[in-house]
């Protein structure tokens, strides 16, 4: 039984899974080793149920008990939990470090959960220990808002994790759908077109970035392909993009855009550094 979660990575993903988890009642570990990125962070937690208690979607009360459920730590000795999901940096020798090391002081069943969204699960499977404990739980940003998580069942994943995440995915006030691990998972390999064709529509010169962000948000999204590459980050976009041209034998339909790398290598990341496609500054 889950009855407390530990969040590895303090950054935009992993301090919204932490908030999701502390919303839902319960007792929420949230670790990295960066003592600024764990107080951007918590300052961030902070700012977002202010907002829920300003439009009296949760009481101040409400809010100090979630807070009250939140531990912050840059040890990770510290990170005990039946659960730990990590959103750390998107290459695969770092996460099973980061697993491998937690293993040492956690149950054998402890679950190993990866937030990756284009890394394979048996790749990162086949280097932990107890690799029947590892699955994927990709949640969508903000996560502490989107509803969908692919839960990613790897070759060596047992039933009874599949079963206790897709639970836990309905405690969380979730919708889990179960993936099969494969490239992009469903919602990456679907997306990647949305992010670029966009880029490739506008590097022909054929329409603005604001034309096609009014265009698809008028079609019915929620927000157009570069304003949400502005907000997952382009280094995240790019490196997800990458990933899938690569897993697929660089088949020229998930060609990374000549304008995205040039904004990663330009350091345009997006909202977090106030400058992408578009000025947040």
């Amino acid at each position: 039984m889950i009855n407390k979660i530990c969040v590895a990575g303090a950054g935009t993903m992993g301090s919204g899974i932490a908030l999701c988890s502390a919303q839902n009642g319960f007792d929420t570990i949230l670790f990295d080793t960066n003592e600024s990125v764990l107080a951007n962070a918590a300052s961030s937690i902070n700012k977002n149920l202010e907002i829920l208690v300003e439009k009296n979607k949760i009481s101040t009360t409400e809010k100090s008990e979630i807070l009250q459920r939140l531990i912050y730590t840059q040890h990770i000795n510290d990170c005990i939990s039946p659960l730990i999901i990590e959103a750390i940096v998107e290459k695969p020798s770092i996460k099973i470090d980061v697993f491998n090391q937690l293993a040492v002081f956690n149950h054998p069943t402890t679950i190993f959960a990866s937030n990756t969204s284009s890394l394979s699960i048996n790749l990162l499977q086949d280097g932990i220990v107890n690799p029947e404990r590892v699955a994927g739980m990709h949640f969508f940003n903000p996560a502490q808002i989107m509803k969908l998580v692919e839960v990613v069942k790897a070759d060596k994943t047992s039933d009874d994790v599949i079963s206790t995440l897709m639970q836990l995915c309905i405690n969380l006030k979730k919708t889990p759908v179960l993936c099969i691990d494969a490239p992009g998972f469903i919602v990456n390999r679907v997306a990647r077109h949305y992010y670029l064709e966009a880029m490739k529509i506008v590097e022909l010169g054929f329409a603005t970035i604001e034309d096609v962000d009014i265009m698809m948000e008028a079609s019915g999204f929620k927000m157009g392909p570069f304003k949400l590459m502005d907000l997952i980050g382009n280094d995240i976009n790019l490196a997800v993009t990458t990933s899938l041209y690569e897993a697929f034998d660089k088949e020229i339909r998930f060609e990374p855009a000549a304008m995205q790398i040039k904004k990663v290598e330009d350091g345009d990341l997006g909202k977090k550094t106030g400058n992408g496609f578009y000025r947040y500054s």
